[in-house]
């Protein structure tokens, strides 16, 4: 694997890492604990992630060009945090200043991955690159969805009701 190849993993690995901190700062800043919950969850599925890039980086540190070295890499974890169809919350200001840093914070890893894909020259690398891009953006789609629901609450919360 070329030395930039790797050096996307520490910075994927990074990425995780800073995600989980945030995620676990913002829990341990709600007083409800249904959106502490969410949180958690949340910072938990950072460290899923964490273990996954781990993994998949050995499985491709031997041998860059064996393309079936990707065909044992299973996908990444499903993000099953996602299915928070009533999430309330009595503080929408931190809710939607949380979700709107986590789409930023999945828009860099998108351009991130795609990035890496067009500078990779090896094809397991770069197939690897593009699952990683992928998962980014159902992340980003969830995360939006989730922003476009809270925003509603927290416009409420500062007295622009729907006319």
């Amino acid at each position: 694997m070329l030395k930039r190849d790797v050096e996307v993993f520490k910075q994927a690995i990074l990425n995780e890492v800073e995600g989980y901190e945030f995620y676990k700062m913002a829990a341990y800043n709600t007083p409800e604990e249904d959106v502490k919950k969410a949180f958690l969850n949340l910072a938990n599925e950072e460290l899923k992630h964490i273990d996954w890039l781990k993994d998949a980086f050995k499985k491709l540190s031997g041998n860059p060009e064996d393309s079936s070295t990707l065909a044992m890499i299973e996908n990444p974890p499903s993000p099953e945090i996602f299915r928070w169809d009533n999430l309330q919350t009595k503080n929408a200001s931190l809710a939607v200043s949380v979700f709107g840093i986590g789409i930023e914070m999945e828009r860099a890893s998108v351009t991130f991955y795609e990035n890496a894909m067009t500078e990779t020259t090896f094809e397991a690398a770069k197939q690897l690159f593009e699952v990683l891009a992928k998962w980014e953006k159902v992340h980003l789609e969830q995360f939006s969805r989730a922003y476009d629901d809270l925003i509603k609450d927290w416009w409420m919360e500062q007295g622009f009701d729907a006319f």
